[in-house]
């Protein structure tokens, strides 16, 4: 349910009736979302410009050749050895710290925790407006993408490693909380509902009736979060921080592309201990591997903190402080660019249109393989089908955004389009993962009933395994919109357009101001997708 809807049937339970649904307003919005994405590739592909580069593809071609021979050389194997040791390090500590704001705000965000009280309309009220206040606080902080945290930060803290891990904890934290919000919602049913009629307390509640529920999506997500900052570290290496990033910049800039396919096999290889990881304690269960992993998580926390040395002290320093306000004096009062509103606007629809088709792209093609790829399969075929499933989700997500971008510019001329592209292709490795560990995490007791009392296995799916996966499916499909809104970031400074092209614009000419106002637009336009998504999952669970 949507705030509002929660809201209301909290208040129905206590005599006042509950909001009906608008009849076919599912239909209503996916009429809307088609008609948009088809309006924005075809406005792209009729524009008087041209949009393919035909003389790309010989080199399309000779970079994916060199996939079968990588560099393999002692000096280079060295170097990414250290590279990987510094981007593992930051995602450890940033992981850690956004998993943590995550647990905690999470819960304060949910819908469950503000759908309680009376039923008095002032006290509707107060709840509605306290969940919308807090949602929106979480819109700033995840409104801004890790490289653009990591350049603010570089100004305040200089060349401390604390930049990174901070970077990658701001944003993360808040994305963390409000997918935590979504999946406690999703998770809170009858028992909860009875322990509060019963007089129990909201945390107690949640505690015994909702966190039982959600631990395997919970813990699912905290691994998928720390392959997602791996991944960003890697980004942020890419805009200075070092580590693999580093190394992809200096290797592709040279065109030598054995040493980046030698790269990419190394982000591959981290993404998918960590993946079986955290399948793998999902699957098992029980205190022991728990205990195992804690253990685990503590060993790499330490190392990270040993190999990176951050320097605590400088945030809390009158030195960090002074540094702050001064960074703040020359970014505010916000500025607009140069063409005023009409510039910002233009490029926020921009910004849109393109986070809508790499939304479409990535959905479509995630729910496509997300049943497939699930673990579980009974017969050896199944087996290998989900194994290759997995494996080309984790390369299509191992490749950060950037990379995808300069893939497509070979045979595609810069513009919005290979920017939505780029991005499709890593959200359905990222998306497609998500939605397989969703159909894992079913419970399978209805699906197996079916089959037990003569059903055909194609109903027994329809019935008993679809309805339970679409609302994890929504929203995490929703939440992959909002990530994208951020990420249109990373691939418009290399010349797919929107805020993010004007964003490096404003950078490389120090305009501090202009930046804070093409910032606060996109974190505007994260409120808005945010808002929207809401709208349209409550729409559809009423």
């Amino acid at each position: 349910m949507s705030a509002p809807t929660r809201l209301e049937a909290a208040g129905g339970a206590a005599g006042r009736p509950a909001r009906r649904r608008t009849p076919g307003g599912g239909r209503g919005w996916a009429v809307v979302w088609v008609l948009v994405v088809a309006w924005s590739v075809g406005g792209w592909l009729t524009a008087d410009t041209p949009v393919v580069n035909a003389s790309g593809w010989s080199r399309f071609a000779e970079f994916f050749a060199a996939a079968l021979s990588p560099q393999l050389s002692a000096d280079f194997l060295a170097r990414t050895g250290a590279a990987a040791l510094s981007t593992l390090s930051y995602a450890v500590l940033g992981t850690l710290l956004a998993v943590v704001v995550g647990l905690v705000v999470g819960v304060l965000v949910s819908e469950t925790w503000w759908a309680t009280g009376t039923g008095a309309r002032t006290g509707r009220g107060v709840r509605r407006a306290g969940w919308l206040l807090t949602r929106l606080g979480l819109a700033v902080p995840r409104g801004v993408h890790e490289a653009v945290w990591a350049l603010l930060l570089l100004s305040v803290l200089g060349r401390d490693p604390l930049v990174g891990v901070l970077a990658i904890a701001i944003p993360f934290g808040a994305i963390t909380a409000k997918v935590y919000a979504e999946i406690i919602d999703e998770s809170a049913g009858g028992p909860y509902a009875a322990l509060r009629a019963a007089g129990a307390r909201r945390g107690p509640a949640l505690l015994y009736a909702v966190l039982p529920v959600a631990w395997p999506d919970l813990v699912s997500y905290a691994f998928y979060r720390f392959e997602c900052a791996v991944r960003s570290a890697v980004i942020l290496g890419m805009v200075g921080a070092g580590g693999l990033g580093f190394e992809l910049v200096l290797s592709f800039s040279g065109s030598r592309h054995a040493e980046v396919w030698t790269l990419i096999y190394t982000i591959v290889v981290i993404g998918a201990v960590v993946e079986r990881w955290g399948a793998g304690l999902r699957r098992a269960g029980g205190a022991l591997p728990s205990r195992v992993s804690a253990v685990a998580v503590l060993g790499l926390v330490l190392a990270a903190l040993v190999h990176l040395g951050p320097n605590l002290s400088r945030v809390l320093s009158s030195r960090t402080a002074e540094l702050f306000a001064g960074l703040v004096a020359e970014m505010f009062p916000p500025s607009l660019p140069e063409g005023g509103w009409a510039r910002l606007l233009e490029e926020a629809l921009v910004t849109l249109q393109m986070s809508l088709v790499a939304g479409t792209v990535a959905a479509v093609a995630a729910v496509a393989v997300a049943f497939l790829a699930a673990r579980g399969g009974t017969t050896p075929a199944r087996r290998s089908a989900g194994m290759l499933s997995r494996w080309l989700l984790l390369m299509t997500r191992s490749l950060p955004p950037p990379i995808w971008a300069l893939l497509f510019l070979f045979v595609l001329l810069p513009g919005p389009l290979p920017g939505a592209l780029a991005l499709g292709v890593y959200n359905f490795g990222v998306l497609g993962r998500l939605c397989a560990e969703a159909v894992e995490n079913i419970d399978r007791r209805s699906h197996d009933h079916l089959v037990a009392t003569g059903a055909p296995p194609v109903s027994a799916f329809a019935y008993g395994i679809v309805p339970q996966a679409g609302g994890r499916f929504l929203a995490y499909g929703l939440y992959r919109w909002e990530v994208a809104v951020r990420e249109t970031v990373v691939v418009g400074i290399i010349g797919a357009g929107g805020l993010g092209r004007l964003l490096e614009d404003q950078r490389v000419a120090f305009d501090l101001s202009a930046m804070a106002g093409t910032v606060l637009t996109l974190i505007a336009l994260c409120a808005l997708v945010d808002m929207i998504s809401a709208t349209v999952r409550g729409t559809l669970r009423r």
